[in-house]
């Protein structure tokens, strides 16, 4: 296994790559890096610095929160008092389940569109986005696979990397947190 450092850069070269080189098809434009929980402060780092390399080539990154978007979508559907009178009443897992609802369904505030609100406008020829801050949705608020399939739906085609929190187990499956 490659070192993060290794991933990073192999990444900075597939993204200033013409055409860019992290997806097998422009209708899913969409790439994951992975990296261990315990790392998390030294990817931050990492992501800032390879955000200031890309826009000194000339592409627009966009770094979304997933944690703010969180807060967003529970602010948009009911608030987090009701969130909070949830668990203290049915339960943390209750709660959780009510979170994963607003993230998804369409009659409240889901994730994907949030992004794609927050894409809305950009060239996807020269933008690049960077979802972060993930760990937000653990321990099983939203699963990823889920957002990438929902963004793929949405036809969100700038091209979009998550950095995910997690271990690989055998060669292709990710283990989140």
């Amino acid at each position: 296994m490659s070192s993060l450092k290794e991933r990073i850069e192999h990444l900075e070269g597939d993204l200033t790559a013409v055409p860019m080189r992290i997806a097998t098809s422009h209708d899913v434009p969409y790439a994951v890096l992975r990296y261990s929980p315990t790392d998390e402060w030294m990817v931050r780092r990492e992501i800032r610095l390879l955000k200031t390399r890309l826009e000194a080539t000339g592409k627009t990154v966009v770094t979304i929160s997933l944690a703010d978007l969180l807060w967003e979508s529970i602010e948009k559907s009911e608030g987090l008092e009701t969130v909070v009178e949830l668990e203290r009443d049915r339960g943390y897992v209750e709660a959780q389940n009510q979170l994963a609802t607003y993230l998804s369904d369409e009659d409240w505030c889901p994730l994907a569109k949030l992004i794609e609100e927050k894409l809305e406008g950009y060239d996807p020829k020269s933008t690049v986005a960077f979802l972060v801050r993930v760990a937000a949705m653990s321990p099983a608020i939203y699963d990823m696979s889920t957002l990438l399939g929902d963004m793929q739906v949405r036809k969100i085609r700038v091209p979009t990397i998550l950095f995910y929190p997690g271990s690989l187990e055998g060669t292709t499956n990710l283990r989140f947190m």
